[in-house]
């Protein structure tokens, strides 16, 4: 009797030790993910960041070529009137 609870308790601390063997690979596993989406999550911000800087820059070009539309449009004008 003592035998077969012996065994028992063998077979038991077996599976224990083996479900903290899978446990851990899970356990490393979640944290080689969380690493990946870190550097993901990273380098979508260094992005977003570089595209907010072109967005600026696209904004002082638009404002720069509307000044030039109206210096264009008051330069015709102003030849139009010489021409008359």
């Amino acid at each position: 009797e003592k035998v077969t609870s012996c065994g028992t308790d063998v077979i038991a601390l077996t599976k224990q030790v083996l479900k903290g063997s899978r446990s851990a690979e899970l356990l490393g596993q979640a944290a080689r993910n969380m690493v990946m989406q870190e550097d993901a999550i990273l380098h979508s911000e260094d992005s977003l960041r570089k595209m907010a800087i072109i967005t600026t820059h696209l904004q002082y070009q638009q404002e720069a070529i509307q000044k030039n539309v109206e210096r264009s449009s008051n330069l015709q004008d102003q030849l139009s009137h010489l021409l008359k």
